[in-house]
C-alpha cells in the first residue's frame, strides 16, 4: 500500500471515529432531554407485557357502585348506611379496612337537622322530643368505626381544609425522608368525629407524572412540621400489625420490609388491570350474598365507583381506573414485595451497556470489520430482553432505551459516514481509472520489452545442445505475468570443463529484469575465469554485484563446473534452491549443501562443494517457483512433489525431465496465476565417450 493510501485511509479512519463520538454523544443527550418520557415509555411497556395479578389473599375491594347506588339510593349516602356497610365487612374479620370516602359534613338526616325541617306547629313536641331522642348516626358510625382496624383517608390540599399542624396522625412517620417529598401546609379530612375514630390515617392523594398519568403513590408527606403516612401504606401497616413507621437510609421501614422510594417518597409498584383486584359490590354485602369469611385477613379498601364520581385516574395499564383500585394494588405490592426499585447501579449499567454499544460502532468503523456491527446489534437485542428479565425475575427497573439510543445515534453516524467516504472513493477512482487505462498502455509496452530482455539473456536448445557432445542440457525459463529475474546459462571455459549458473533476483519488474541483465553479464564476466578457480569467481562476482545492486535488490544463485571427462561436480550455492540429482536407476536426491547467503548482502567467502554424476545422472537445478507454486486452494507445490515429478519422467534426457516438470507445476497449478518465474536447468552426464548418440 502506497504512503498516499495509508494517509488518505488513516483520514477516513479518524473521520470515521469522530463521526461515531459524535453520534454517540447526540444519542446521549437526546436520551438526557428526553429522559422522563423515554423512560416512562421502556417501564409501561414492560408493566403492559407482564401485568400483575393481584392476590386473592391479600386485599379487595368494595365498591359503591351504579347498581348499589341504585338500590340504596343517591350517593351520598346517610350515615346509618355508611356504618352498616362498614359493620358487615367487620363481620368477615378483615385485617384492615380503608375508606376512600370523605365525610366532610355531619350527617345531613341527624335529628336535630331532621326536627328542623318541621316547623313547631307542625310537630307536635312529644313527636319532636322523640326525634330529638334518637341517637346521631355520626356518632353510630363513629363507634363502628372505632371497633374495626380502620383507616380514613386525608387529602393534602392548598386552597381548603384546615391548618396541617392542627392535624394528629395516630402514626406518624419517623426518621429523615427524601429530600423531595411533597409538602402541605393544609389537609382536608372527614368530620374528626370520624376522622379521628378511625385507627389510623393516611394522605391519599400523589401527584401523577408529567403526562397525567399514576405509576406510584405517597409513602409519607409533609405535613406541617410532621411527616404523614400515605394512605396505601397506613393500610398496609394495619394490615401488617405494624407499630410505626420510619424512613431508614432512603427506605420506608414497614416492618422488616424496606419499601424503596424516589426522590420525591413515592412508592413504585406492579401494577394489574382493573379486572384483577379482587373486586365486591356493597349491593352484595347488604343483600348478604357473600360467604361469611369473605374478607377474613385481607386488607379491605372502600371507595365511590358509580357514574359521575370523580376518583378517576390513568395508569400504565388503562386510561380510567377508579383510584380505590389503584390503592388496593399498592397494598398489596407492600405486602407480597413487588415493588419496583430503580437503584444507582442501574443507572451505571445503563451507561456502561451504552458505552460498550458505542465502543463496538467504533471498533467496526476503525477496523472496518463489519461483524462487529453483528456482535453490536446482537447485544443491542439482549439489552431489553434482560431489562425485561429484571423487570419480572427481580423488580429492577433498568432502562434500555438510554444505550439502545446512544447505540443507534452511533450507528447511524458510522453508515453515513461510511456512505459518504464511498461516495466520494468511488469519485475518486472513477478518475484514477482513466489515468490507469492511460498509464498501462504505456507500461505494457515496458512489460513486453522487459521480457524480452529476460528471455534474450539465457541461451536457447540450440546452444545448450552444441555445448559438449559428454553432456545432455536444457532450460526452461517460464515468466510469471509479473516480470521477474530468473536466468540460467552455460558455458565452456575449457576442453572439458562445462560452467553453467541458475539465478534468481528477489526483485519484481522491469527494474529486476534489467538487474537481472546485469547481473548475468556480470556473473558470465567473472565465473569465465572459473577455470583459474571457481571461489575466487564467485567471490569477485558477489564484490561486484555489491557495487552495482541498490538496498531493494538481491540475488541467489546456484554456479557449478562440471568436468565433463570424469563428471566431477564443484557447485557454490549463494542462498539458492539445493540442487537434486536424478541417479541412473530413477532415485531422486537431493544435495545437501552447506552453501552461503545470497549474494549483494555482504563479502562472504564462499566455498565450492564437490559431488560426482556417474553417466547416465542428471543434475536438476530449479528456483523457488517451482518448490512455492500454489493453486487455487493455496497449497504450494513443494520440493517432494517435485522429487515425485521427477521420478516419474518417463523421458529420461535432460529436456524431457525439465519438460515434465514445468508440465506438472503448471498442471499443478490449475487456474491460478503464477506468482513467480519458473526455471528449470538439467544438466544429464553422459560419460567420457568420444560422441554423443542421444
Amino acid at each position: 500500500m502506497s504512503s498516499s493510501d495509508t494517509n488518505r485511509q488513516t483520514r477516513a479512519r479518524a473521520l470515521v471515529v469522530w463521526a461515531v463520538l459524535a453520534g454517540a454523544l447526540l444519542g446521549a443527550l437526546i436520551s438526557f432531554f428526553a429522559g422522563d418520557f423515554e423512560r416512562r415509555l421502556a417501564f409501561d411497556t414492560m408493566q403492559q407485557l407482564a401485568p400483575r395479578d393481584i392476590s386473592q389473599d391479600n386485599v379487595a375491594v368494595v365498591l359503591i357502585d351504579d347498581e348499589s347506588v341504585a338500590e340504596g339510593g343517591s350517593w351520598p349516602w346517610p350515615r346509618y348506611q355508611m356504618a352498616q356497610l362498614i359493620e358487615l365487612i367487620g363481620r368477615s374479620d378483615p385485617a384492615a379496612i380503608g375508606i376512600d370516602v370523605y365525610f366532610i359534613e355531619p350527617d345531613p338526616v341527624r335529628p336535630e337537622a331532621f326536627a328542623k325541617v318541621y316547623l313547631e306547629e307542625e310537630l307536635d313536641p312529644a313527636t319532636r322530643a322523640a326525634v330529638l331522642a334518637l341517637p346521631n348516626m355520626d356518632n353510630v358510625f363513629a363507634d363502628v368505626l372505632g371497633t374495626q382496624p380502620s383507616v380514613m383517608a386525608r387529602v393534602a390540599i392548598e386552597d381548603a381544609g384546615v391548618d396541617a399542624d392542627e392535624i394528629f396522625f395516630n402514626t406518624p412517620v419517623e426518621g429523615t425522608p427524601p429530600p423531595g417529598t411533597l409538602a402541605t401546609q393544609r389537609i382536608f379530612t372527614s368530620i374528626p368525629e370520624l376522622d379521628l375514630a378511625a385507627l389510623g390515617q393516611g394522605v391519599v392523594n400523589g401527584q401523577p407524572d408529567a403526562d397525567g398519568v399514576v405509576r406510584r403513590v405517597p409513602l409519607s408527606m409533609q405535613v406541617g412540621s410532621g411527616q404523614a403516612p400515605g394512605f396505601a401504606l397506613e393500610i398496609a401497616r394495619v394490615a401488617l400489625g405494624e407499630e410505626s413507621l420510619r424512613w431508614q437510609d432512603g427506605r420506608l421501614m414497614l416492618g422488616d420490609r424496606a419499601l424503596p422510594a424516589d426522590s420525591a417518597g413515592n412508592f413504585a409498584f406492579k401494577m394489574g388491570y382493573n379486572s384483577s383486584v379482587p373486586q365486591y359490590s356493597a349491593l352484595q354485602l347488604f343483600r348478604g350474598e357473600l360467604p361469611a369469611d369473605v374478607f377474613a385477613g385481607k386488607a379491605v379498601l372502600v371507595g365511590v365507583g358509580a357514574t359521575g364520581t370523580y376518583d378517576i385516574v390513568a395508569t400504565p395499564l388503562q386510561s380510567e381506573v377508579d383510584g380505590v383500585l389503584v390503592q388496593a394494588m399498592a397494598v398489596d405490592a407492600m405486602i407480597e414485595g413487588q415493588w419496583l426499585t430503580r437503584p444507582s447501579s442501574m443507572v451505571l449499567l445503563e451507561v456502561l451497556a451504552a458505552l460498550a454499544l458505542a465502543g463496538l460502532v467504533l471498533a467496526a468503523g476503525w477496523t472496518a470489520r463489519n461483524w462487529l456491527l453483528g456482535v453490536a446489534l446482537g447485544s443491542a437485542a439482549l439489552i431489553p430482553v434482560g431489562a425485561f428479565a429484571a423487570y419480572t425475575g427481580a423488580n429492577l427497573l433498568f432502562d434500555p432505551v438510554r444505550p439502545l439510543m446512544v447505540a443507534a445515534a452511533a450507528a447511524i453516524a458510522l453508515v453515513a459516514t461510511r456512505y459518504a467516504l464511498a461516495r466520494a472513493e468511488r469519485a475518486r477512482l472513477a478518475s484514477e481509472l482513466v489515468e490507469e487505462r492511460v498509464r498501462a498502455s504505456e507500461q505494457r509496452g515496458e512489460l513486453e520489452a522487459a521480457r524480452r530482455i529476460q528471455m534474450s539473456m539465457v541461451p536457447g536448445e540450440k546452444v545448450l545442445s552444441r555445448l559438449d557432445h559428454r553432456a545432455d542440457i536444457a532450460g526452461v525459463l517460464e515468466p510469471a505475468k509479473s516480470v521477474g529475474g530468473d536466468f540460467f546459462d552455460a558455458v565452456k571455459v575449457s576442453d572439458d570443463l562445462l560452467l553453467f549458473l541458475v539465478g534468481d533476483v528477489t526483485g519484481k519488474g522491469v527494474p529486476a529484469a534489467l538487474f537481472m541483465a546485469l547481473s548475468k553479464t556480470l556473473s558470465k564476466s567473472n565465473l569465465a575465469r572459473a577455470g583459474d578457480g571457481l571461489e575466487a569467481a564467485v567471490s569477485a562476482l558477489n564484490f561486484d554485484l555489491m557495487d552495482e545492486a541498490d538496498e531493494e535488490m538481491g540475488l541467489t544463485m546456484l554456479v557449478g563446473t562440471l568436468d565433463c571427462s570424469t563428471g566431477d561436480l564443484q557447485l557454490i550455492n549463494a542462498g539458492h534452491e539445493n540442487p537434486m540429482v536424478v541417479r541412473a536407476t530413477g532415485e531422486v536426491e537431493t544435495l545437501a549443501m552447506r552453501g552461503g547467503p545470497p549474494f549483494c548482502v555482504i563479502d562472504f567467502p564462499y566455498s565450492a562443494e564437490s559431488f560426482r554424476l556417474d553417466a547416465g545422472e542428471t543434475l536438476v537445478v530449479i528456483s523457488d517457483g517451482a518448490t512455492e507454486a500454489a493453486n487455487e486452494r493455496d497449497e504450494l507445490f513443494g520440493v517432494e512433489v517435485v522429487v515425485a515429478a521427477l521420478a516419474a519422467s518417463a523421458d529420461g534426457t535432460a529436456p524431457g525431465r525439465a519438460a515434465h516438470l514445468a508440465a506438472s507445476v503448471r498442471a499443478f497449478e490449475g487456474e491460478s496465476d503464477p506468482s513467480d518465474d519458473l526455471t528449470i536447468f538439467t544438466l544429464r552426464f553422459l560419460g567420457p565417450q568420444e560422441r554423443s548418440d542421444h
